[in-house]
């Protein structure tokens, strides 16, 4: 097995871990629990340690717990009736995910509050401190390049994209911009074409 693969497998062992704690809490928080991270290590045949590696605090886990369970998934988007077209399901992955953002905008600014907490706990990296939902969407919305761009450039593609969607793209928007929504989902929407287009040549 090459290094490249071993990275990949470990990465992708780290999110299983990181979605078998959300749904522990999201089933104890179903039955009318609010856990703490120890119960739900212990739901999810967990350590403690590596639970508290992967949400520190409780506010960080019930924090996300709602925002997984309303986030799109590819089956929610690309299902019967989506777009067959790489731009415009670049473009329905961006809203998507800016009226996720929007609609639940002090939840998320909470998570982020928390990610970037982790973040300067863990410089070097060792845990996943998100759940990498937007490349997995993103991956998908691109599935129809996969006859026309090498498959490196795609992942270049899914890259730089990935920085036009989700929370942090909705701060710069409507923070640092000062973009009522409407508008600014709209230059998000604008600016996924417009990369699509250009990778497109």
């Amino acid at each position: 097995m090459s290094s490249n693969e071993k990275t990949t497998e470990r990465l992708g062992q780290k999110l299983r871990t990181r979605a078998a704690l959300l749904d522990a809490a999201r089933s104890l928080v179903a039955a009318g629990i609010e856990p703490t991270i120890a119960e739900v290590a212990d739901a999810a045949m967990v350590s403690r340690a590596t639970a508290y590696r992967y949400f520190p605090t409780q506010e960080a886990l019930l924090v996300e717990v709602p925002l997984d369970e309303a986030a799109p998934t590819v089956e929610s988007l690309f299902g019967s009736g989506a777009p067959e077209d790489a731009e415009d399901r670049a473009a329905l992955v961006q809203n998507a995910l800016y009226d996720l953002v929007r609609d639940n905008e002090s939840q998320f600014r909470v998570f982020l509050r928390a990610s970037l907490t982790r973040a300067l706990r863990d410089s070097e990296g060792q845990d996943p401190l998100r759940g990498a939902r937007r490349t997995a969407l993103l991956a998908e919305a691109l599935a129809p390049l996969t006859d026309e761009l090498p498959a490196d450039e795609i992942d270049r593609l899914i890259a730089a994209l990935s920085m036009l969607v989700g929370v942090e793209s909705m701060i710069v928007l409507h923070d640092v911009l000062r973009l009522d929504h409407h508008d600014a989902r709209l230059r998000g929407e604008w600016a996924v074409r417009q990369m699509v287009r250009a990778a497109r040549g």
